[in-house]
C-alpha cells in the first residue's frame, strides 16, 4: 500500500530482453525510494525466439509470451499501455499521444528494430511485417483465411522477403502452420535476398547444410537481386525478374524504427540510436539505449539477441550507478557465440566454431536455453511484502497482506454497516429537498430559487489502477453515472483529491494525472471543473461531488418497478474481481483491454437511449453489486424479481477468477443479501452466482421495462453501440420475504 511517492522515477520504452531482465531484477529486489514503470505499445511481449517454434506448432502461442500485465504487477511495477511520441530532454519527460507526458530520472530505450520498409508498394499488395509480432499469427491466419475463400483450391505462393536466419527459420515453419490452416491447397515457399547467399553471418558450412534442408523441403531461393517493388500479385526485382507472390512476409535486415528519429538523440548511419560502452546515450546519459535500439560507438554488432541479453545485468548495475552518482560500467560485448536455428520439424541447425550439425538434440538444446529463459519472466507470482515495502518508508500493515483494502468501487465501506449509521442518524431536512435520504436513490434532487430543481451526488475512491490519468478518467466515468442513473444531465463539478507525501514535483505530477484524465471525460460531456478541494494523505484519492439538471418530472427513481417488467443489464460484471486478480498478477492481458473499455464507457448514451422510451426504473450497478442494487430497486417497488443466471454476461475473464475465488473485499459484505435469495445448490457454483455480489467499478445500467416496450428498448441501445443482456423479469412478493428467484 503506497504511503509515499518515490524519489526516483525509472522508465522502461519497451519491454525486450535487456530492459526485461531490469524488472525481473527489481522483482527480486526492487531499489528503495524509486518507481519503475514500463511503458509498451502491446500488453504482452513476444520472445524473437519461439516464434519460428510456435509458427511451426512447436509451442502454444502462450509459451513464446511475457505478459506485462502480470508481470508488473508481480514486480510492483507500472504498465502504462501508450504511444510515445518523443522526450522532452529539458524535463526528462517522454512525451505521450493523447496523454500526461510521463517524468523519469532514467530512461531505457529498448524498442527493438523493425524490418526495412522502404521498398514501394501498390496499395493491394499483400506485404506482411514479421513484426509486431505480438500480432503476427493473428493476422497471418486471418489473411491466410481470406485469401482461401476468394481462391478455393488454388496453389499458394509465399515469398519470404530477407534470407537472414529470421527470414530461413520462417520459411521452414510456414509448411506446417499451412497444413494446419489450409488443408486443400499445394504450397509454394520462396526466400529472396539481395546478396549471393542466405544466412550471412553463418559459415559456409551452415549456409551449404541450410540450402541441403531448403532444397528437401521444396523452398526455393532467389539470391544476388533486390526486390524493387510489391505488386498485387508479384515482386519485381531489381535485375527484371518478376515473381509470383500471394503473400509477402518481409523479414529483411533490421531497420530503426521512426521512433528513434523523433527521440531529438545522436543517431548512427543506420538511424538507430549511439551510445557509448556504458549503454548511455551520447545525448542525454540520463537515457539508455539497448538492444536492437542502440549502437554502441566504435563496435559494428549485429543485431542479434544474445548481445541483449548480455546487455540486461550492465544495464540493471548502471541505472543504480546513475541514480547514485557514481561513474558507470562498461559493456564488453562477446566476441563470438552459439547459433541455433529451427528448422520446423523438430530439428534445429546448429552453429558454433566451425562445427555445424542438424538435428533433433540441436533443438532439444535450443529448447532447453528458451524455455529457461522464458521461465524467468513467466513466474507471476507476486513479489514479497517485504520487498514491495523497501518501496515505501511507512507502509501500512494493519491489514493481513492477502486482504488488502480494495481499490474502486471495491473499496466502498459495505452496504449494512451504512445503513446501521443512517438509521442511528437523526438527518435533518427541510421542504427543499425533493429527492434524498426519505428515499435514498442514486443522486439527490434539490429545489432551489424560482422553483427550480438541482440534482447532486457525490463519489470517491482511492484509484483502481497505478495509471492516474485512466483513473482520472474512470472516477470521473463513475461519478456521472448516479446523475445519468436518474435521468440528469450534469453540469458542473467540484473535486476531491487526496495526495501522499513526498517531492512536491511528484505530487504535482500525480494531481496532474488525475485531474487531467477527469477533465478530457467532463469535457466530452460538457461538465465544467468548478472549483475542488485537495489534502495530504497515506494514499492517493480522487473523488467529485456533481451537480446536474433534473430530466422532466424531476428525475427516473429505481422504485418505480412494475409487475412483470423485463429486467435489462447494460454491461458484463466481473469488474471488481478482474481488478483484484490484477492486484494479484493473476489478471492477464487478454482480459486487460476488455476490462479498460468497459471502465472507459460512459452510461451517458445507454441512459439517454433508455430515458427516450418508455421504462419502469433505472439504477447503475456500482459498489453493493447486481444483486445489492437490484435488492434496492424490488424493496423501493414492492416486488421480487426472476433472474436466468445464464443470461447475466460476464466480461472475459471473469468467470475465471470468480470461480477461483478472487474476489473484493467488498464482495462479503455484499453477500449478506444472499438470505434474501432463492437459488439451487448447483447454481450457487456458476461463476455468475458470484458476479451477484462482485462490486462494479463503472458499473452498468439495470433497466425495469414493461414486456410490450422490451423489444424497442433493446434496439434503441444497440442504436447507440450498447449490448445490453435481458437477465430476468420481476413478480410478486414471495410470502417468504425472498426477493430474487435464480433459475
Amino acid at each position: 500500500m503506497q504511503t509515499s511517492l518515490p524519489q526516483h522515477e525509472i522508465v522502461l520504452l519497451g519491454v525486450g530482453h535487456t530492459n526485461a531482465h531490469v524488472l525481473r531484477m527489481w522483482r527480486m529486489n526492487p531499489i528503495p525510494g524509486a518507481r519503475l514503470t514500463c511503458v509498451s505499445n502491446f500488453p504482452i511481449a513476444t520472445y524473437s525466439g519461439m516464434l519460428p517454434g510456435t509458427l511451426a506448432g512447436l509451442y502454444a502461442p502462450r509459451q513464446m509470451e511475457i505478459d506485462l500485465v502480470r508481470l508488473t504487477s508481480a514486480a510492483g511495477a507500472r504498465l502504462i499501455e501508450a504511444e510515445v511520441v518523443g522526450i522532452d530532454h529539458e524535463k526528462n519527460c517522454l512525451r505521450l499521444r493523447d496523454r500526461p507526458e510521463l517524468p523519469f530520472d532514467v530512461l531505457s530505450i529498448g524498442i527493438g528494430s523493425v524490418p526495412k520498409l522502404d521498398i514501394p508498394q501498390s496499395p493491394a499488395a499483400p506485404v506482411m511485417a514479421i513484426k509486431p509480432m505480438q500480432t503476427f499469427l493473428q493476422r497471418l491466419d486471418s489473411h491466410l483465411a481470406a485469401w482461401s475463400q476468394q481462391h478455393p483450391g488454388a496453389p499458394l505462393q509465399i515469398v519470404v522477403a530477407g534470407g537472414g536466419p529470421a527470414g530461413c527459420e520462417i520459411a521452414c515453419a510456414l509448411p506446417k502452420r499451412i497444413q494446419q490452416t489450409l488443408k486443400n491447397h499445394t504450397l509454394g515457399i520462396r526466400v529472396v535476398d539481395a546478396h549471393q547467399t542466405i544466412c550471412r553471418g553463418m559459415t559456409q558450412k551452415a549456409q551449404h547444410k541450410l540450402a541441403e534442408i531448403f532444397a528437401a523441403r521444396g523452398i526455393e531461393t532467389t539470391l544476388g537481386s533486390a526486390i524493387t517493388r510489391f505488386d498485387d500479385e508479384h515482386v519485381a526485382l531489381a535485375d527484371g525478374q518478376t515473381l509470383p507472390a500471394d503473400l509477402v512476409l518481409l523479414a529483411t535486415s533490421a531497420a530503426a524504427p521512426p521512433l528513434l528519429g523523433q527521440l531529438e538523440l545522436p543517431l548512427d548511419d543506420r538511424g538507430f540510436l549511439l551510445t557509448d560502452a556504458t549503454l548511455a546515450t551520447k545525448g542525454n546519459q540520463a537515457v539508455f539505449a539497448v538492444g536492437d535500439s542502440g549502437s554502441i560507438e566504435g563496435a559494428a554488432l549485429p543485431k542479434a539477441g544474445v548481445y541483449a541479453v548480455r546487455e540486461g545485468p550492465v544495464l540493471w548495475n548502471n541505472i543504480q550507478h546513475h541514480l547514485r552518482g557514481e561513474p558507470l560500467e562498461r559493456y564488453e560485448p562477446q566476441s563470438s557465440f552459439l547459433k541455433l536455428l529451427s528448422t520446423g520439424d523438430g530439428r534445429a541447425l546448429l552453429e558454433y566454431k566451425g562445427f555445424v550439425f542438424h538435428n533433433a538434440w540441436c533443438f532439444a538444446l535450443k529448447d532447453r536455453i528458451d524455455t529457461r529463459f522464458m521461465a524467468m519472466y513467466q513466474d507471476y507470482a507476486p513479489m514479497t511484502m517485504d520487498a514491495a515495502h523497501t518501496q515505501s518508508p511507512t507502509p501500512n500493515t494493519t491489514m493481513p497482506s492477502h486482504r488488502i483494502r480494495c481499490a474502486g468501487c471495491g473499496g466502498k465501506l459495505g452496504g449494512s454497516i451504512l445503513s446501521k449509521v443512517l438509521s442511528r442518524l437523526n438527518v435533518p431536512t427541510n421542504d427543499t429537498v425533493v429527492l434524498g435520504l426519505e428515499a435514498p436513490d442514486d443522486a439527490a434532487i434539490v429545489r432551489i430559487a424560482n422553483g427550480n430543481t438541482v440534482a447532486a451526488t457525490i463519489d470517491f475512491f482511492t484509484p483502481p489502477l497505478d495509471d492516474y490519468y485512466l483513473s482520472g478518467r474512470i472516477a470521473a466515468i463513475n461519478a456521472a453515472s448516479d446523475l445519468f442513473a436518474i435521468g440528469a444531465q450534469p453540469t458542473a463539478a467540484l473535486a476531491a483529491c487526496i495526495v501522499p507525501p513526498g517531492p512536491a514535483r511528484r505530487q504535482e505530477q500525480l494531481l496532474y494525472e488525475l485531474l487531467c484524465g477527469a477533465v478530457e471525460e467532463f469535457r466530452a460531456m460538457n461538465v465544467a471543473l468548478v472549483g475542488g478541494h485537495t489534502t495530504e494523505g497515506p494514499e492517493a484519492s480522487i473523488g467529485f461531488t456533481l451537480l446536474g439538471q433534473p430530466g422532466p418530472n424531476e428525475g427516473r427513481t429505481k422504485r418505480g418497478l412494475r409487475l412483470g417488467d423485463r429486467l435489462v443489464l447494460t454491461k458484463p460484471l466481473g469488474v471488481g474481481s478482474l481488478l483484484v486478480a490484477r492486484m494479484q498478477a493473476q489478471c492477464r492481458a487478454e482480459w486487460i483491454q476488455p476490462l479498460m473499455r468497459h471502465l472507459l464507457t460512459s452510461n451517458e448514451s445507454a441512459a439517454a437511449a433508455a430515458l427516450a422510451g418508455d421504462i419502469s426504473a433505472m439504477t447503475d450497478i456500482t459498489g453493493f453489486g447486481l444483486a445489492g442494487h437490484l435488492l434496492e430497486m424490488l424493496d423501493g417497488s414492492g416486488c421480487s424479481a426472476e433472474l436466468r443466471l445464464g443470461a447475466i454476461p460476464l466480461l472475459p475473464g471473469a468467470d475465471e477468477t470468480l470461480e477461483h475465488g478472487i474476489e473484493s473485499t467488498l464482495a462479503p459484505d455484499n453477500r449478506l443479501a444472499e438470505t434474501r435469495i432463492d437459488v439451487a445448490k448447483h447454481d450457487a457454483e456458476m461463476p455468475q452466482y458470484a458476479a451477484l455480489f462482485d462490486p462494479q467499478t463503472c458499473g452498468g445500467l439495470l433497466i425495469g421495462v414493461a414486456e410490450e416496450h422490451h423489444q424497442p428498448l433493446l434496439a434503441a441501445l444497440r442504436q447507440v453501440g450498447v449490448a445490453a443482456a435481458t437477465i430476468g423479469k420481476t413478480m410478486a412478493c414471495d410470502e417468504n420475504g425472498v426477493r430474487i428467484r435464480l433459475c
